[in-house]
């Protein structure tokens, strides 16, 4: 960055320097012409007017010459004075002076800028010659001293000013490096600090902070899943085990075929939470899936249809309501729900299929005695489970419900609970087809 920056002030200061030069000489060479041409018309006036002979005066750097008709030097500035004219060129005709650039003029040295100016007099024309010197490209040694030293001192200050603040930025950046080296999953609840400029190193504290909120949120959820699966999973193994040494301790008074089929029942619930915590991975790792045009209510009608109940089921299914989304899954969400409010029901479950604001939404309804507002967010918790659904299935593994939310968050929708005059009202919303009415 320092390099970039000295280089990109040594190409303006080049630049600045060069537009200064020109404007300079441009002015200087103005400059002295002017007074070339001055002492021309003033020697010019003079010999109108009379003889004039012998030497001239002039400004400092100007030569001056007047030249009769036989092209004799006849006055002129000290070393003009002698040899033949400082140039042979004439006016025109129809003019009273011509100017030209002589490298070098006669009897002078270097490039000269020459002016001729025409005297009309009786015995014959007169010509008055002045020169002045060009003026080179860098004007004097003084100015081009002085533009380089600026440029250089400009340059060095860029290039400070810039190691400074890559210094200073940088250092901010490496104490943010540093803090994120340290912070560990068994010290994830640390931050890095956060400049008090509003700049970019500012936002980037911010983000990284916020990314670690999000982690630290990812970890504890991780830590809760691990300790409510290895407690969940550890009951069913701890009764199976316990039947089975009982049994061994008394293997004449066991029943064994009875035994046998408690232990399937532990295995039976086992095989559910495995089950359950597998599909939950495959949701929570976004595996995907083949979307399809699904009709909501055919689901619904089929899914009625094809499995009993304990409680009586009433579909109210409005047709050509039609989501993109995975068959299978949105069967597996179905089905979820169906159970969770057959647990509940006294006696009903009303299913309610429709189209509403460009959404497919499909409702599930118990006539049971409801879920707390303040409970509704804890039955989506993964092993969370109220004591009224335990008392109704102890067998029950506390993830049916956390899994239908993941399907319809990887659909793009949302499942939530709302309140109804009884029961417990669950409501999914899922985007519809652009071109699909309500």
């Amino acid at each position: 960055m320092t390099a970039t920056t000295g280089t990109v002030a040594a190409v303006v200061a080049a630049i600045v320097c060069a537009l200064l030069l020109v404007g300079l000489r441009s002015q200087a060479a103005e400059s002295a012409r002017g007074q070339a041409v001055s002492a021309a018309l003033r020697i010019a006036y003079e010999a109108g007017r009379g003889p004039v002979r012998g030497r001239l005066t002039a400004p400092e750097d100007v030569v001056l010459q007047l030249v009769n008709e036989e092209q004799e030097v006849v006055a002129g500035t000290e070393g003009a004075l002698t040899g033949p004219p400082m140039a042979g060129f004439r006016p025109t005709a129809n003019s009273i002076y011509a100017t030209r650039e002589l490298c070098p003029p006669d009897g002078l040295e270097g490039c000269q800028w020459v002016i001729a100016l025409r005297v009309y007099h009786e015995s014959g024309d007169r010509l008055v010659y002045a020169a002045t010197p060009t003026v080179p490209w860098y004007v004097s040694p003084g100015h081009l001293m002085l533009l380089v030293s600026a440029s250089l001192l400009v340059t060095m200050i860029a290039c400070l000013r810039a190691w400074g603040t890559t210094d200073q930025v940088l250092g901010r950046v490496d104490v943010i490096r540093a803090e994120l080296a340290e912070i560990t999953a068994s010290q994830s609840g640390r931050r890095v600090p956060v400049s008090a400029y509003q700049d970019e190193i500012r936002w980037l504290g911010e983000a990284v902070n916020e990314t670690l909120d999000r982690l630290d949120t990812a970890l504890e959820r991780q830590r809760a899943f691990t300790s409510d699966a290895s407690h969940d999973l550890r009951s069913p193994i701890t009764g199976a085990r316990a039947q089975i040494e009982e049994a061994l301790l008394f293997p004449d008074e066991v029943d064994w075929p009875q035994t046998a089929r408690n232990v399937l029942q532990s295995l039976d619930r086992l095989q559910a939470i495995v089950t359950d915590l597998l599909q939950l991975a495959r949701l929570d790792a976004g595996a995907s899936h083949e979307a399809e045009p699904i009709d909501l209510g055919a689901i619904v009608t089929i899914e009625v249809a094809r499995a009993e109940r304990t409680k009586s089921i009433v579909p109210h299914v409005q047709e050509g309501v039609t989501v993109h989304g995975d068959r299978l899954r949105l069967v597996r969400l179905l089905t979820n729900l169906l159970d969770n409010a057959e647990r509940h029901a006294e006696t009903r479950v009303d299913i309610t299929v429709r189209g509403e604001n460009g959404y497919g939404v499909l409702e599930v309804q118990d006539d049971g005695a409801g879920i707390a507002e303040q409970d509704r967010e804890v039955v989506f918790q993964r092993f969370a489970r109220l004591e009224d659904g335990k008392a109704r299935d102890a067998a029950g593994t506390g993830l049916g419900l956390p899994i239908a939310r993941e399907i319809a968050r990887l659909h793009g929708g949302s499942l939530t609970i709302e309140d109804s005059a009884r029961g417990a009202r669950f409501v999914l919303r899922i985007p519809r087809p652009p071109a699909s009415g309500d």
